[in-house]
């Protein structure tokens, strides 16, 4: 039978299983629109800015496991997409971004609202495709979502012109196979390197596991506990890789990196041997390259070749999907105790914890983050912006299964944290809570209406200490002290909250802040509450830009 462009790609995303699409209409995917009616199994979500779409693609696929989707109109709309789209890109976040472009007889002639969003997004997508017949888009919308959801994920952009929506072709169901040549997919690692790891493991005196957010996209968390039992080997994250081990499993040892535990900074430039699994070796992680632990032996298990060897030299490679190697590992590895360097990190964490909660009259970022975690049993899904308020979350919140922590990692988005809970909650029952910063909550405080029309259970708990605080830290501690555009104006929030039609709440003091934790709980929809926390507050430990793990300070000179 016969269907438009428009009728084709809602049965495509029927066929993938998609439930939600997040987006913002436009005059040229208008023919899309006019047929979303006939579709009523697929949500969408209408966003007030494209950006908010992206990163609440995002938030949902972390949450999900499953592949985002967004969607926009050409030229702006499609463009307003780039921040979140090389957001899910810096953190292989797998998303399909659907975008509409003027008719095909326009395309490269300037018309209005057209943009070549192909070109633009080459160097932060996998992959992308221009649609030129109703046709063709069955086969780019599954190939789309195989590359986004395989090996290293990632977003795909299909990018769809107006008059592609409205043409006909014959419709004869959703493609079952594809073949994508220049595209090998390696899972399972080569015996070989499995066993080289094996064997540097099994002799290493003082191992150290750095677990990155590739256990938690490969689903291995049990993998990575069963590994670290039988060789009692100490658990690290990167900041990405926070849940991929609970908390309270007593290999848990905490994060590495810039704001790292000090503990964990010390752990990871002292070991013999380094397991990075599904991590990057990045400069937030480890510091100066030049200058970390050089006399230890490197394993690196990750789905993409491009990563191994990148940063360091790698001793014992192994390329392959997470849970597949770690399942191939395992019965390689012979059980292990190393009491003597556990106990030596066990002493360093006694000596130095991370413990800043300033005062006790005071209502600090630190202590905040601590109160919640006890409100809500260490329970709850946390997503948050960039900037003090996520180094306090991901130093203080215990978290105890995968996807419980969403955040931007690699690109830093300010903002991130209001949209991507939207997506988040899209993905599961529980409230969400969602922890902003005052001054990315303002870049896209527009969503509360998004909540507000959807009546979600988020409670975003903003951290409100009038200042873009991590950019404060570092002039204070680098630039003398020069607060320059730092100091932020803001509106009311309690009237902004009522403005919404969503509940607010305002705590200043620390009984005040158990009160309202425990009030928002109980509200059955959105609440908004203002912490009017410490207006001078730091985040320690720290590494300075460009100083390597061992020179990680805990406190001002």
């Amino acid at each position: 039978m016969k269907l438009t462009g428009a009728q084709i790609l809602l049965e495509c995303l029927r066929a993938e299983g998609v439930e939600t699409v997040f987006g913002y209409p436009g005059g040229v995917v208008l023919p899309l629109y006019d047929t979303f009616v006939q579709y009523p199994d697929i949500r969408h979500v209408l966003v007030r800015h494209e950006q908010a779409a992206a990163h609440a693609a995002d938030g949902y696929a972390r949450v999900s496991g499953r592949t985002g989707v967004c969607l926009a109109t050409s030229g702006p709309g499609a463009t307003n997409l780039v921040t979140g789209i090389c957001t899910a890109y810096m953190d292989s976040v797998p998303m399909v971004v659907l975008t509409g472009n003027v008719a095909r007889d326009l395309l490269g002639r300037d018309g209005f609202q057209e943009a070549d969003i192909t070109g633009i997004t080459l160097p932060i997508t996998k992959h992308n495709y221009l649609v030129m017949r109703a046709s063709e888009i069955a086969q780019a919308v599954k190939e789309a979502f195989h590359i986004a959801s395989t090996g290293r994920k990632g977003p795909v952009l299909v990018d769809i012109p107006k008059d592609v929506f409205i043409e006909t072709a014959e419709w004869d169901g959703y493609p079952e196979q594809i073949h994508l040549r220049g595209y090998p997919l390696v899972t399972r690692p080569a015996q070989d390197d499995v066993e080289r790891a094996a064997e540097l493991i099994n002799a290493a005196e003082k191992p150290v596991i750095l677990a990155g957010q590739g256990v938690i996209l490969s689903g291995a968390s049990a993998e990575l506990c069963a590994v670290a039992e039988k060789a009692d080997i100490p658990v690290i994250t990167t900041l990405l890789g926070i849940s991929s081990i609970p908390d309270a499993h007593p290999l848990s040892y905490g994060f590495l990196g810039m704001h790292g535990h000090y503990y964990c900074n010390m752990t990871a430039d002292a070991a013999d041997v380094v397991v990075g699994i599904g991590m990057r070796f990045d400069d937030r992680a480890m510091g100066r390259f030049k200058d970390f632990n050089p006399g230890a032996k490197i394993v690196h298990i990750d789905i993409d070749p491009a990563e191994i060897g990148k940063n360091f030299e790698t001793h014992a490679p192994v390329q392959g999907d997470v849970g597949e190697a770690l399942r191939a590992l395992l019965p390689l590895l012979e059980p292990a105790e190393h009491p003597e360097w556990r106990a030596w990190i066990d002493d360093l964490k006694a000596e130095h914890p991370t413990d800043y909660f300033g005062e006790e009259s005071e209502l600090t970022g630190t202590w905040l983050v601590r109160a919640l975690a006890e409100e809500t049993g260490g329970e709850a899904t946390i997503v948050t912006g960039v900037g003090q308020h996520q180094m306090w979350a991901a130093q203080y919140y215990p978290f105890q299964r995968a996807r419980q922590w969403i955040t931007s990692g690699g690109l830093g988005t300010m903002g991130y944290e209001v949209p991507a809970a939207i997506g988040a909650q899209f993905a599961q029952s529980d409230p969400v809570w969602s922890i902003c910063g005052d001054g990315g909550f303002q870049m896209t405080l527009q969503e509360l209406q998004t909540v507000k029309d959807h009546n979600l259970p988020i409670r975003y708990a903003l951290f409100n200490n009038g200042f873009l605080g991590m950019v404060r830290q570092w002039q204070e501690l680098f630039y003398s002290d020069n607060l320059h555009s730092v100091d932020l104006g803001q509106p009311d929030f309690l009237k902004l909250a009522d403005a919404y039609g969503i509940a607010g709440l305002r705590a200043a003091t620390r009984q005040d802040a158990r009160d309202a934790i425990r009030a928002a709980q109980a509200v059955d929809g959105p609440v908004l509450i203002d912490f009017r926390t410490a207006k001078v507050e730091n985040v320690w430990p720290m590494v300075p830009a460009g100083a390597a793990l061992s020179e990680t300070i805990e406190e001002p000179a």
